[in-house]
């Protein structure tokens, strides 16, 4: 970090904000809070917490509502939170949020940072900055059209979506994203602005959290149980049946195994739903504190994924599994981002995506060698500390704003 670089003001709007723990909302509130350590002065529009959930969390609503959250001034606006989560209803979701950020005061900011997702609310907000002459840096998080792709949606669907993902990116001064598969991806979608990669950062401190065998009792798991532990979101591109079926084929064998599937979503009843097996357990989401002890309690923790997914997205999750020191296994597609990001970091076994034998017995493997485990979270945690750094992620960040104010 470059100490005294003061920046301007930015109004940073995105959907999720702290303290939603999961997906792109620590990423969104550490950015904001350490651009206000920078020197910028800092404002988000964004919701009422509610994701993974999905519904609004306990302590919060209402239709506007500003609070000062680590300097940095954040207003909440109500927005419409689907109990179903089609197509239509997260349009919907999105397009209420957008009308809303527009509908808002914004204090003539220098910059404005949409954070994609969500698309919809972003390309809303987009066409007031562009009236007002005020420069945008779309964050992409996330690929909409890839999602739409890979996920099954139809040609119509994907080519809508293409195209709001183009315009989007086109009308933005600076396009961020977070890996150099999506900058590749944007070009070749016809994104002709200039495409920053600043990369997430391991953003979950493990300073003192340990193994705790007390909160594994708690847990129910039991001194012989090998805890494979999935944490995070339960959506749809998780693809989490294949875990399910890996629980029961654990149980087939008479497996020491465990796994353990900890947060929520909107796959989570379905899940429930497919049947109870003893070799697998759903834990709710767990306050800070409490969530860094469970992961470092955990023997292995694991990523998983459709077997379509390949260019999509990067899952949050890895920045905090590479800082527990413990192996991650990933159920991945061969062709997919995550599949690389693992194989750079040498933090585990890859297996193919929708395999549930094969997942099984690489957790077997691993907890048959604790020495080669050992050296896998080494390597995710010597791979945190090489690159995945919010120090050179704002240094970064720093530059574009500042680059897409003087553009």
């Amino acid at each position: 970090m470059r100490p005294g670089a003061a920046g301007g003001k930015v109004l940073i709007i995105g959907i999720n904000y702290a303290p939603e723990p999961t997906g792109i909302a620590p990423y969104t509130a550490g950015m904001a809070r350490a651009l206000v350590g920078r020197g910028w002065r800092a404002r988000v529009l964004t919701t009422h917490p509610h994701y993974p959930a999905w519904r609004i969390a306990e302590g919060y609503g209402g239709w506007r509502r500003h609070e000062q959250i680590d300097g940095v001034a954040v207003t909440r606006l109500a927005h419409y939170v689907p109990r179903r989560h089609g197509a239509v209803h997260r349009a919907l979701s999105e397009v209420s949020f957008g009308v809303r950020s527009v509908l808002s005061r914004w204090s003539r900011p220098d910059v404005v940072v949409l954070v994609s997702p969500a698309l919809l609310s972003s390309r809303l907000v987009a066409l007031r900055a562009r009236l007002q002459r005020i420069p945008t840096v779309t964050w992409v998080q996330d690929i909409y059209t890839l999602g739409v792709k890979e996920t099954g949606g139809g040609s119509r669907g994907v080519r809508l979506i293409a195209a709001l993902e183009r315009g989007l990116g086109n009308t933005s001064a600076r396009v961020v994203v977070i890996h150099d598969r999506f900058r590749t991806v944007l070009a070749d979608l016809g994104i002709t602005s200039p495409i920053d990669v600043v990369r997430n950062w391991s953003h979950v401190s493990m300073d003192g959290h340990g193994r705790d065998e007390r909160l594994r009792r708690e847990l129910g798991w039991s001194d012989d149980d090998v805890v494979v532990l999935h944490a995070g979101n339960m959506g749809a591109k998780q693809g989490l049946e294949n875990v399910v079926h890996a629980a029961r084929e654990a149980e087939r064998r008479g497996s020491r195994l465990r796994f353990v599937l900890m947060g929520d979503g909107n796959q989570r009843a379905a899940l429930e739903a497919m049947g109870a097996s003893s070799r697998l357990q759903f834990v709710d989401p767990l306050p800070d504190g409490r969530f860094e002890s469970a992961l470092s309690s955990a023997d292995i923790l694991l990523v998983n994924e459709l077997p379509d997914l390949t260019e999509m997205a990067v899952p949050s999750k890895l920045t905090t599994y590479f800082a527990t020191g413990l192996p991650v296994i990933a159920a991945v597609s061969p062709a997919s981002i995550t599949h690389d990001e693992m194989t750079s970091a040498g933090a585990g076994p890859c297996v193919d995506a929708g395999d549930p034998v094969a997942l099984v017995e690489a957790a077997e493997s691993l907890a048959a060698d604790p020495s080669r485990a050992r050296r896998h979270g080494e390597a995710g945690r010597t791979f945190r500390d090489d690159h995945l750094r919010i120090d050179a992620a704002l240094d970064a960040f720093h530059d574009v704003l500042t680059s897409a104010i003087a553009r």
